[in-house]
């Protein structure tokens, strides 16, 4: 089987796998927080979007499918999936903090290229990768500030798990509008973290 086959395969099976995430996503995003509906549809997000974004890099970078847009769209989706999963387990006893101080240190690694690498290598996309670099970076100097002061994370983890997985949720929405050209131009970009930040906003409120 040549690559071209390959990579048609592993882009259906990521668009599959993102459509039934999208699914999941809303009805966890909907459903009462704690509630066993809300933690099978969030489990089933969370594995969908996962092996997605995973796929999404795969492809990014085989021949004649390299796409700077999708493999940030990929890393930056898994730092919100992986860091707002593992926030839920701060206020156990034995939970790994180190790990989690790594993977704020890669965040900000990977912003740094993202932002850097582009204009010294006139890659195309540059806004797009610029853009999610300096949220990578943003984000991943946050969580090592509060990473300095690990117990007071139990009392934030269902903040921080809010808020990151509605960011990974909200960066799928944002690729499926702009890969699909859902609205007119730059709304692809825009809307969806609007509408997802005051979601956000709203839910945090309500949960204080």
């Amino acid at each position: 089987m040549d690559l071209e086959k390959i990579a048609r395969i592993l882009i259906f099976a990521h668009a599959a796998l993102g459509g039934f995430a999208l699914m999941t996503g809303a009805v966890a995003l909907l459903s009462r927080k704690g509630s066993p509906m809300h933690r099978q549809s969030g489990k089933g997000f969370f594995n969908a979007m996962t092996f997605s974004a995973v796929i999404a890099l795969v492809v990014s970078v085989m021949p004649r499918h390299q796409s700077p847009f999708l493999f940030s769209i990929g890393l930056f989706t898994l730092y919100f999936l992986v860091s707002g999963r593992r926030s839920l387990w701060f206020h156990l006893p034995d939970h790994n903090f180190q790990t989690d101080r790594w993977i704020a240190r890669a965040a900000l690694a990977l912003g740094v290229g993202m932002v850097a690498l582009p204009p010294l290598l006139s890659m195309p996309g540059n806004v797009v990768l610029t853009t999610f670099g300096l949220a990578l970076l943003a984000f991943g100097t946050r969580d090592l500030m509060l990473l300095k002061a690990p117990p007071t994370l139990a009392k934030k983890r269902i903040a921080l798990h809010l808020g990151k997985m509605t960011g990974g949720y909200i960066a799928a929405v944002t690729a499926f509008c702009v890969v699909n050209q859902i609205l007119p131009g730059l709304w692809n970009w825009f809307l969806p973290t609007v509408v997802g930040t005051a979601f956000i906003i709203f839910q945090l409120r309500r949960h204080r």
